[in-house]
């Protein structure tokens, strides 16, 4: 058995596409056979052991949201490895938690550097780690412009979530999420 992170896209925002954890919660089970899966805040994070590759769980879980609630979802699935490996490669302090946002690409991300030089204030940053992106913003991720235009000026399909919900979901695989800094 594996361990894998599953993120869902655009759920329980704004009254759209809405999902009770507790229903997630069943149907995921259901699919993945693993009865101790747990979700982590109502924003669709999922920890679940399965044997088998992450892309056909993102594919079964697609799938049976699909069926269940009559609505599409993006869903990335990755391997504790990778979502470890994403953690670890953020470049910015652990504890600036939702200051700094990852934006967890579904293929390689394509930056738009000139509009994210446009838009990016003296205090932000932001740094591309393989299929992460990374943006800090110190003066208030809702107060900025460049967060605002963020998934487009990636360029690929991505699912944002705040540092604290990273470094929480890869403590709900286990072990140590690494040393602050």
């Amino acid at each position: 058995m594996a361990k894998f992170v599953a993120f869902l896209r655009g759920i329980n925002v704004g009254g759209h596409r809405k999902i009770p954890m507790s229903d997630l919660r069943q149907l995921c089970v259901g699919i993945t056979s693993d009865p101790d899966l747990r979700t982590y805040i109502a924003s669709g994070n999922l920890v679940f052991d399965a044997d088998g590759a992450a892309a056909r769980w993102a594919t079964s879980i697609a799938e049976g949201i699909r069926a269940r609630f009559g609505f599409d979802v993006p869903v990335l699935v990755l391997t504790e490895a990778a979502m470890r490996a994403a953690l670890a490669a953020c470049p910015f302090p652990r504890d600036a938690g939702k200051l700094v946002h990852g934006y967890f690409c579904f293929e390689k991300p394509q930056l738009d550097r000139a509009g994210v030089d446009a838009l990016i204030t003296p205090t932000e940053a932001v740094s591309v780690q393989g299929q992460t992106v990374w943006l800090h913003a110190p003066d208030g991720i809702g107060r900025s412009k460049l967060a605002a235009r963020m998934e487009r000026l990636i360029g690929v399909e991505v699912t944002a979530r705040n540092l604290n919900t990273i470094i929480k979901m890869v403590e709900m695989l286990g072990g140590d999420a690494g040393k602050p800094g």
